[in-house]
């Protein structure tokens, strides 16, 4: 999973400068290795988009916040941002797939 700060899309633009997590799921931290820092990603309401092609195309994240968000019901909360990168996930293919999880609240 990669986390993405709020600040990285309040205003969104493809040369924001964000926060980058790589993280992975685990039932507690009593064995996190020392040299490791421990994320606790909050609970809440998601919006999740299946992105297929380049990560390198911000089209997506230009639909979601310009076109899908005011169009919505919803707004963005302040929480992570985050992506989940499974096993169809190559980086730089444009047959690469990826989940996008967008927080959002009730206008």
């Amino acid at each position: 999973m990669v986390v993405y700060k709020q600040t990285h899309f309040a205003d969104f633009k493809p040369t924001n400068e964000f926060e980058r997590w790589a993280t992975v799921e685990v039932a507690n931290f009593d064995d996190v290795p020392t040299e490791m820092e421990t994320f606790v990603l909050p609970s809440g309401l998601y919006a999740v988009f299946d992105y297929k092609g380049l990560n390198t195309d911000n089209s997506i994240f230009q639909y979601i916040l310009g076109t899908w968000l005011p169009n919505s019901d919803y707004v963005l909360e302040n929480r992570p941002h985050f992506e989940v990168l499974g096993d169809k996930y190559n980086n730089n293919d444009p047959t690469s797939e990826e989940e996008i999880w967008i927080p959002i609240k009730l206008r």
